[in-house]
């Protein structure tokens, strides 16, 4: 059975250009393209649709507004295709519910990777937007008032601690398995037990909670 993706962008060019890179994979039934978040609701709404590539700057409705729509009123994960310039978007797109951040600049490969990562119920953020969002918040004052609710670090363990540093800085288990020199079967453990603690649902937002000090879930 083929992943049923719509693809929402105002951009015409990008919007047919990556209809014709999905066609050349046969994981994939394109089966709309739509030129804002409005028309990407309304459809996904009507229709059964796994994943929504969805740009962020649309008129009408923007991709972030979208996301949290779709999320509300369907079972359709946003995959959002993203430029340099729409940094500041990230963390309200992830808070809304999307399941992937990707640049639009990526091979196909790595997009046709992304799609199926987000349709399989894992979640994708690419490096350089992981370090986009760290600088963001590394010149956010510390006085500012907290839009999440603040969790207590002592509740956390030293070694939990070290993984959810490690995992902010973008690193896959595999990775911190090899710094750690513990198994990935124990990091697992680890991170399931920051998820209970926290109450929050995937590494990405543990990331942001490290960076943070806030859960935005």
């Amino acid at each position: 059975m083929k992943i049923k993706v719509i693809i929402a962008d105002d951009n015409s060019f990008i919007r047919e250009g990556m209809k014709i890179i999905l066609a050349t994979f046969d994981e994939f039934d394109v089966v709309a393209t739509v030129a804002d978040g409005k028309e990407a609701v309304a459809y996904c709404e009507a229709h059964d649709v796994d994943v929504a590539l969805m740009d962020v700057r649309m008129p009408n409705l923007n991709g972030v507004e979208a996301t949290k729509q779709l999320t509300e009123r369907t079972s359709t994960k946003s995959l959002i295709l993203t430029t340099f310039d729409d940094d500041e978007y990230i963390t309200d797109a992830i808070r809304y519910g999307a399941k992937g951040y990707l640049l639009k600049n990526n091979d196909p490969e790595r997009i046709r990777d992304a799609i199926k990562t987000v349709y399989y119920g894992h979640h994708v953020l690419q490096d350089v937007v992981l370090n986009k969002l760290k600088s963001r918040l590394s010149v956010a004052k510390p006085e500012k008032e907290a839009k999440g609710d603040k969790i207590d670090l002592s509740l956390f363990t030293e070694r939990e601690l070290d993984i959810m540093a490690l995992i902010a800085k973008g690193l896959a288990n595999k990775e911190i398995s090899k710094k750690l020199f513990i198994s990935e079967g124990t990091i697992a453990n680890h991170i399931s037990s920051v998820l209970s603690k926290t109450g929050l649902e995937h590494r990405t937002q543990i990331a942001i909670f490290y960076l943070t000090g806030e859960v935005n879930k």
